[in-house]
């Protein structure tokens, strides 16, 4: 070991000791050990410059810039003097504060603050009070203090009614067996520590339980003399608390502080007074413990606001678990942030009252965010929302706050006593824009012009992808303890952007902890769509997953290139030496499709080079090449030419599809013949159907053929009471001398003849009529309804397999496809193989669900159209019922004013028949009738 005296311990000295302990190896590549002026500047401007950034506003580094800089690092003056940096100089460069991964200025307040509150993200503390947990933790007056120091804008306070005698109100979780506060003292660390931090206002969110008119009024009363001018009390002149008026800005509001409390508007009765009562202290219950509290112990006054809260409490009637009604003390401070119960997003748009704000449990606030994510964006961008955790989070946990801040919530309140990774997102958040506790939501979260999907994996319009690739290349003294360690890199952002534990390092070898290097291709995250709300994590463990360290830096701030990034502890403090070599790229992202452009756009004389070259290369080849050859080469060419422009051409199908979103190269799905449709035409000319109607005809003929015999039957018995009759007659003519007599008797038979067969033919037609309607009603429509059933499901079966069909076949196209393009990106280098298999999938499965939603879109065409059509046929049933039916009755109408004339004609040719006048027998009424009938 070698002793150095402490005065020769200079910094210099010091550094070479750490040089020492971690080279890098990787700096040491040129032969001399030294860089130029040139190489210098070369460097900065194609490794370390941020290509996003506009060349006319940021310009590339000059030589004498670079020359200024090396001056800083280089102490060497005779190399300066040669105009070259020595690596050891280089590697100071490299670890300084000015090659930092995040630009200084990106720290500094540099945000807008004019805008409305609702178009910022808002720091905000949930159960601030607390220490530890919801049940037992106790309760702090200094966590106030800490929280306000720390940036936090937006502050809780559970205020209960005091059980001492001198009636002061308290701070605690009720129904739980934390601690009390004094209510005057939290005030009062409030005062002296709201705008240490940050000029910008605070927001006191009351949960108001102190069911007492004396105890609230000195809330009132506390909160304005200790408060003084800095406590909002009447809206600003410019903002008025009307509909429509917007919230005004944190700018407008600098230095105050704002009241939110349940507001009372002047009941019309004493009904809500009532509620009020002052009790005195030792009347009032103790806080319930958790045992005796049968639902959740989280007493929000947000789950009044929120009722359909999926964690509501189920506490006894009685408690005090509501919000006690305000009075008219703490009312008069209540003006912009006024907590109302939350309907929907359409009774708040029609409202539009800015300054009502609601508060969701993370529960409800998911469901809303699930099914109406642009709603939910759209309410943020007027309105004030405050999402609090779940009342089972007994543990003080934490949910993922970036779930809400992707929908453009402004309040996502969290457990500042617990430290995990939702908290360490938190103060990420919040550690830019100068600490303020306030960020400025992106544009199109703002704009009541742009809509925005949470969920979107497609790029939106007027906002620039990114692509992100991060290559971690070694650690220095990450763990004074000799273990392996490991890297971990993620992503944070919309969902589509999100990826947990995107990389994984290898452990280090050799139990190496002081300078670990990995030499592993790096992670790329090819299209981050939405970079204003992404951030990327690099994290640091032990082999046994010990955190050590991490850094969550903002995808827009960060800077691309060979970068020390020094790794911070879960409160977000710096440690002092961990830190994590890496090298960045970064820049915007560009579809493979329009990779070829961008680079003939970015580097035009080398693409007019190249063109040059391939023509030179094409001449030298034809002329080489014999006669034959030639016309052959030119022979294939056009046929490439013709082939790929046939690919290129985008046909659309019957289907919905064309040849571009099929596989190149591939027949497309072909569109399969249509589904016969059917008509009552066709139903009636069905074996079924005339089945039936002969069935019918065998009935009508068998009724007619039964009347027929009852006819016979009538007329033989007429016709042998005629002959007795007229036998009878012709002896009292021969022992009488009256005439009149015997007619009168055969006249009365003929006249009950008639009646007789007049009643039987009627009785013929009614029960005739009666059958066809039965036949018409029960059989006929029913039977037709039922062939039209069977075959339209006989044709949505046929419609599936054929849905299905054309599925599977698209689906096999896409995948053949798929399979070519990753045999393709195979045969390239191991991270850009992976890299373009990673963007394969990702288009393949967008190109899939595009594909298969307008394919599903044409079939569900199809199907509408058979269901319309079967409607329709099934109507046109329908309406055949009443026509038949009118042309039975008109029918048998006509025919019923006949038939007396038909008995009569028929009678008197029955009496000259008799007489024998008559040289051939007139046929019976039914022997008249016709088989239609």
């Amino acid at each position: 070991l070698k002793i150095i005296k402490l005065e020769d311990f200079t910094l210099e000295v010091y550094r070479h000791f750490l040089d020492s302990l971690c080279p890098r190896t990787e700096l040491s590549r040129e032969d001399d050990g030294v860089l130029t002026v040139d190489q210098m500047t070369e460097f900065i401007n194609n490794k370390q410059r941020d290509p996003r950034l506009n060349e006319i506003l940021y310009p590339p580094l000059r030589p004498a810039q670079t020359r200024a800089l090396m001056e800083r690092y280089q102490h060497d003056q005779a190399q300066l003097q040669q105009g070259v940096i020595s690596l050891q100089a280089f590697s100071s460069y490299l670890s300084s504060d000015e090659n930092g991964v995040i630009p200084p200025d990106k720290l500094d307040q540099s945000e807008d603050m004019s805008f409305p509150l609702s178009h910022y993200f808002i720091n905000s503390s949930h159960n601030t009070y607390l220490t530890a947990g919801q049940l037992a933790g106790s309760s702090s007056v200094e966590m106030y203090r800490q929280v306000l120091l720390a940036g936090c804008r937006c502050v809780e306070l559970d205020v209960w009614k005091g059980r001492t005698a001198e009636e002061e109100p308290v701070i605690t979780h009720g129904f739980t067996m934390t601690s009390e506060i004094c209510f005057k003292e939290v005030i009062e660390a409030i005062a002296e520590c709201a705008f240490k931090t940050s000029p910008f206002p605070v927001i006191l969110s009351f949960e108001n339980h102190v069911d007492s008119l004396k105890q609230q009024a000195k809330m009132a009363e506390y909160c304005r003399s200790i408060f003084g001018d800095a406590l909002l009390i009447d809206p600003l002149d410019k903002y008025p608390l009307e509909s429509g008026v917007p919230l005004p800005s944190p700018q407008e509001l600098m230095g105050k502080i704002l009241i939110k409390n349940k507001k009372s508007h002047k009941p019309s009765n004493s009904t809500d007074s009532k509620r009020l009562t002052d009790q005195p202290a030792n009347q009032s219950s103790e806080p319930l413990s958790p045992s005796n509290n049968t639902g959740e112990m989280e007493a929000e006054s947000e789950e009044e606001e929120d009722d359909d809260d999926d964690d509501g409490k189920k506490v006894s009637e009685g408690s005090a678990e509501r919000e006690a009604v305000a009075t008219e003390e703490m009312s008069t401070l209540v003006n912009y942030v006024q907590p109302t119960k939350f309907n929907s997003f359409e009774a708040s748009k029609k409202a539009a009252r800015c300054y009502h704000m609601s508060s969701f449990v993370e529960t409800k606030a998911l469901e809303h965010l699930t099914k109406s994510p642009v709603e939910f964006v759209e309410y943020n961008k007027s309105q004030l929302s405050r999402i609090y955790p779940k009342g089972t989070r007994v543990d003080s946990s934490n949910f993922m706050p970036q779930l809400f801040w992707n929908a453009g919530c402004q309040l996502v309140a969290l457990n500042y006593q617990t430290i995990d990774l939702s908290m360490q997102l938190n103060l990420f958040m919040f550690e830019y824009n100068g600490r303020s506790g306030y960020r400025l939501k992106p544009e199109f979260m703002r704009r009541p012009d742009k809509h925005f999907d949470p969920f979107t994996e497609n790029t939106v319009d007027g906002i620039v992808a990114n692509t992100l690739s991060v290559k971690v290349i070694s650690g220095q003294f990450l763990t004074e303890r000799r273990v392996g360690v490991y890297v971990e890199v993620e992503m944070f952002g919309l969902p589509v952007d999100t990826r947990r534990k995107a990389l994984k390092t290898k452990t280090s070898q050799n139990n190496n902890s002081v300078n670990p290097v990995w030499d592993e291709e790096p992670i790329v995250f090819k299209k981050v769509i939405l970079p204003t709300l992404a951030s990327l994590r690099i994290a640091a463990f032990e082999e046994g997953g010990k955190f050590i360290g991490h850094r969550i830096i903002p995808v827009t701030a960060i800077r691309p290139g060979y970068r020390y990034i020094g790794l911070r502890n879960e409160k977000n403090q710096p440690l002092i030496l961990p830190a994590v070599f890496v090298y960045i790229e970064v820049k915007d992202y560009v579809p493979d499709t329009f990779a070829d452009v961008i680079e003939a756009l970015s580097n035009p004389i080398r693409y007019v080079n190249l063109l040059e070259q391939r023509s030179k290369q094409l001449a030298a080849l034809t002329l080489e090449d014999g006669e034959e050859d030639t016309q052959t080469e030119v022979s294939d060419e056009a046929e490439s030419c013709s082939e790929r422009k046939n690919e290129s051409k985008s046909t659309p199908l019957e289907n919905g599809l064309s040849t571009s979103s099929a596989p190149a190269g591939h027949t497309p799905v072909a569109m399969t013949p249509k589904v016969p449709l059917g008509s009552i035409e066709s139903l009636q000319q069905s074996k079924v159907y005339q089945k039936e109607q002969r069935r019918h005809f065998k009935e009508l003929k068998e009724l007619v053929r039964r009347h027929q015999k009852k006819t016979s039957e009538l007329l033989r018995d007429f016709h042998n009471k005629y002959k007795k009759t007229a036998r009878q007659c012709s002896k009292s003519r021969a022992s009488r001398s009256d005439d009149g007599e015997p007619d009168e008797r055969l006249q009365q038979l003929r006249d009950e003849q008639h009646q007789q067969l007049l009643a039987l033919r009627q009785e013929q037609y009614y029960s005739q009529k009666y059958l066809q309607k039965e036949h018409i009603k029960t059989v006929l429509i029913r039977r037709l309804t039922n062939m039209a059933e069977e075959i339209h499901n006989t044709q949505m079966k046929k419609l599936k397999d054929i849905c299905d069909k054309e599925k599977k076949e698209l689906k096999r196209q896409m995948d053949r496809r798929r399979t070519e393009k990753i045999n393709q990106a195979k045969t390239k280098e191991k991270h850009l193989a992976e890299e373009e298999k990673i963007e394969i999938n990702k288009s393949y499965v967008n190109e899939v669900v595009q594909n298969i939603k307008r394919l599903e879109e044409t079939q569900a065409k199809r199907h509408d159209q058979l269901v319309e059509q079967h409607n329709e046929l099934l109507q046109e049933i329908q309406d055949l019922k009443p026509k038949l039916q009118a042309a039975i009755d008109a029918e048998f109408q006509e025919k019923f004013q006949c038939l007396p004339g038909e008995i009569e004609d028929f009678l008197q040719d029955r009496k000259l028949e008799l007489r024998g006048q008559s040289k051939s027998r007139s046929p019976t009424p039914h022997e008249t009738l016709s088989e239609d009938d």
